[in-house]
Order: C-alpha cells, then structure tokens, then sequence
C-alpha cells in the first residue's frame, strides 16, 4: 500500500459541529490522526461541550445531542491539548480548507491559544476528489477503498476514510504527486490571505478585500485612506483569524513606514 512521502508529520482531522457558520458555531467533536514520516500513526477523539445549544437539525446528522456533551470538556480547556497535538505539523481533511481548517481556528483564538498556517501546508483531499470525480466522502471511500462508510458522520470514521482515501488516490492518479507541498496546492483553490475568504491575494501577491464597498481593492492602500473601516471589521461579526489577518497588514503597513 502507498505510504505518503512525508518530511514532517501530518495531522488528518475531522469536526462535527453545531452548524456551518465559521464565525459563531462550535465543535461538539473532533478526532485527530497524526501520521509521522516513518508512518506511525497517533490519534485522538474527544467529545466537546460547545457550550451553546446544538440545534436538532446538527444532531440528527451527528448523532451527538445536548445530553451527551453536557459533562465533557470545553474547547477551551481542550485547546492546549489540541495546540500540541498538531503543534509542527501540515494539516489534512476532506473539506477542511473551507470549513474544518477555519473553524478550527476560530475555536483556538477564542480559546486564546494562537494558531495560524505559517510554515503550515494544509491538503484539501474533497478537493483533490472533485477535480478528479466529483464525490461525497460516502461514494469516494466506497469509488477508491471498494469499502461502505457504515459510520459516516462520526468523526473518527470520517478522519480515518479520509486519510485511507488521500493513499488511495496517489496509487490511482500517477500525475499526482506524493508531496505534501503538491498535494496541498493541487487540493487549494484561489490563495487566500484568510480562511474565511474575505482577504485574498491579486496577481501581484498583495491582499485585497473581497466584499463590499472595496471588494477588489488592495486592504493597505484601504487602511490608509478609511482608517475607519478597520474599527468596523473588528467590532462586526467577522471571524477572528480574518480579523488577526487585518491587523497584522495594519502591522506591516505601519512598521514599513518607519523603516
């Protein structure tokens, strides 16, 4: 079987929250697997009080209702744990560039543990799939394992299909190349400078908003002539890596104009 060609370890993990909004939803579950370049693996499973209702809607998905979670811990007395599990390691899921990654982060600035993606490479492996079959994570682990998901939707299922389907795939494509910095940019789409994707990067490499009255236009050259608009980004419900992101350009910007 492939064994991915790793230079550090790298963290396969999956959430089940209490809804899809990245800003104000929370993790009820999460399960890390950590496979090291000698091809040990470690993994993790921890049940989590959100702390806010889980809505009927999430559990009939999930199967992890209010009761189950009352007596677990929060995220936050979870998140060093988290912090140090994935500490120095690139990051993998299935969707996990547009909604695990980002909520993930959001849960550990909450927590006041920081987190970000530098020297970080994060491989999307729904992404590698829809490009190449256009599948959910049922049909893709049954299309490259032959194997039934009978447990979709618990975490550690999901984690695991998700690292065995990634093997899968660079047996099947031969243009597909096992490296962790290939994988993580064939299974990325356009670059953000943020996860949420309210600050992306133009063809010049600088940052430029995405929404509203400066979507398109570079976010230095905003900052500087509407100080304002960065006051409101920051008291507005925008996710707080997007938030962090702006103020380290309102950083940079500033410190470049002393030097």
């Amino acid at each position: 079987m492939t064994q991915l060609n790793l230079k550090k370890p790298i963290v396969f993990f999956d959430l089940e929250t209490t809804g899809i909004n990245i800003a104000n939803d929370r993790i009820v579950e999460i399960s890390i697997l950590k496979v090291f370049p000698n091809g040990n693996k470690e993994s993790k499973t921890w049940l989590v009080n959100p702390e806010i209702e889980i809505p009927k809607e999430a559990s009939d998905i999930h199967g992890i209702t209010n009761e189950r979670v009352v007596t677990e811990p929060t995220f936050k007395e979870l998140a060093s744990q988290v912090s140090d599990m994935i500490k120095g390691c690139d990051l993998a899921g299935f969707n996990s560039n547009r909604f695990d990654i980002p909520l993930l982060a959001e849960e550990m600035l909450r927590a006041e543990v920081d987190f970000d993606m530098k020297n970080r490479l994060a491989i999307d492996v729904q992404t590698i799939f829809h490009k190449k079959e256009q599948r959910t994570l049922t049909a893709g682990y049954k299309f490259y394992c032959d194997k039934d998901l009978t447990d979709a939707h618990s975490a550690e299922a999901d984690t695991n299909a998700t690292y065995e389907i990634l093997l899968a795939q660079l047996e099947k494509y031969e243009d597909l190349e096992n490296d962790v910095q290939v994988l993580s940019e064939f299974s990325t789409h356009k670059k953000r400078a943020d996860f949420a994707g309210f600050i992306m990067y133009d063809e010049d490499e600088d940052e430029i908003f995405t929404f509203g009255k400066y979507k398109g236009k570079k976010v230095e050259s905003v900052l500087e002539r509407d100080q304002g608009y960065y006051g409101w980004i920051q008291k507005s419900d925008f996710p707080l890596y997007t938030k962090k992101v702006l103020t380290a350009i309102k950083l940079r910007s500033f410190n470049n104009k002393l030097s």
